[in-house]
């Protein structure tokens, strides 16, 4: 009589903002000793979160491309935005609950932080009352962001709002007037909304661009310098709060 396979534990990694040397000592070792390694991509690209991981996953891993079906074609408001991916992560769910049904533990690679905006929520939600679900947490690309600047985004009782490019510009506006530090993100396409909400909110001027925070490449400017010409992915604008201080 064959012994009972126990089931494997599926890992949602985070692998901090980008530059490997900032993922924890947990992220790193589980990646090394990964048999299964899945990661999300857009069709025809490798994929940030594998360019990250490149060298650290061991010799005869078995990689497991996840690849959206739609990223920027289609405005998120549209139905056919949330019908796509639901059904893509569905897909993606019983594909990983197969392998750790199997007896396989998977390292699913997560840009920034696992539970902060990321693919792998849509995924774990779906996992967690099925199999093993472990997180390892990360630093997140604001925290990278905002340390490029060489300043500190919070000081005292400073409140520090984190807002989508993708709100209306009204909603914009009016959180960014009423928070003492901003970090702004998914800007890509709607800078020009961005920027005039930070305008009409008195904050535009004493806004920071960030570009590919921790990565090759990176850029640090004020935003009024930048003429909104804005990496389309890799970008965020912060504020910094001014607080109380000793």
């Amino acid at each position: 009589m064959s012994a009972e396979v126990e089931t494997g534990t599926i890992w949602g990694v985070g692998l901090g903002p980008g530059d490997p040397d900032l993922m924890t000592v947990r992220g790193d070792r589980l990646l090394r000793g990964a048999r299964h390694v899945a990661f999300f991509r857009k069709a025809g690209r490798p994929g940030q979160a594998r360019r990250i991981a490149q060298g650290l996953i061991p010799e005869g891993a078995q990689e497991h491309a996840m690849e959206y079906p739609v990223t920027t074609e289609i405005p998120v408001s549209d139905p056919e935005y949330n019908r796509l991916l639901a059904a893509f992560y569905e897909a993606c769910t019983t594909r990983l609950t197969a392998l750790a049904q199997a007896g396989e533990d998977v390292v699913v690679l997560c840009e920034g932080d696992p539970f902060f905006y990321g693919s792998f929520m849509h995924l774990y939600m779906r996992l967690v009352d099925q199999v093993p679900v472990q997180v390892v947490p990360a630093i997140t690309g604001m925290s990278a962001a905002w340390t490029a600047t060489g300043a500190p985004i919070t000081w005292g009782d400073d409140v520090l709002t984190v807002l989508m490019g993708t709100l209306p510009e009204e909603m914009l506006a009016q959180r960014m007037a009423d928070s003492d530090a901003l970090v702004v993100m998914k800007i890509g396409r709607n800078i020009d909304k961005v920027c005039r909400a930070l305008q009409s909110a008195g904050r535009y001027d004493a806004a920071w661009l960030i570009e590919f925070a921790s990565m090759p490449g990176q850029t640090v400017q004020r935003l009024a310098e930048a003429e909104r010409r804005v990496t389309p992915y890799f970008s965020i604008i912060v504020v910094h709060g001014q607080g109380r201080r000793p």
